[in-house]
């Protein structure tokens, strides 16, 4: 008995899936043939574009500033919303606290 690659149903092999399938994995060939999609469909990549709007109540403002690395690394180690963080550390210490 040969040992078969377990997809996501372990009954059924790599070669059982491609069979039914309908759509085969492409060649290649095809890949090399492939164009970026907003090339082929230029309107609907368009249109499908997501633009954000204009705050209903802006409360914050856009600022270039340059910290130290080992700050940047310390805030960015706690995870997302490290950008959050700094704002609040500075709103904090703004504050007195």
């Amino acid at each position: 008995m040969t040992a078969r690659k377990r997809t996501t149903d372990p009954r059924y092999t790599r070669a059982d899936m491609i069979e039914v399938s309908d759509s085969p994995e492409i060649t290649a060939e095809e890949m090399a043939k492939a164009r970026p999609f907003s090339e082929v469909f230029p309107e609907l990549a368009e249109s499908a574009k997501r633009v954000r709007g204009k705050q209903k109540a802006p409360t914050k403002q856009l600022v270039s500033l340059r910290l130290d690395r080992e700050v940047i690394d310390a805030f960015k180690s706690k995870g997302a919303g490290w950008q959050s963080l700094i704002n609040e550390t500075l709103k904090n210490a703004v504050k007195g606290g």
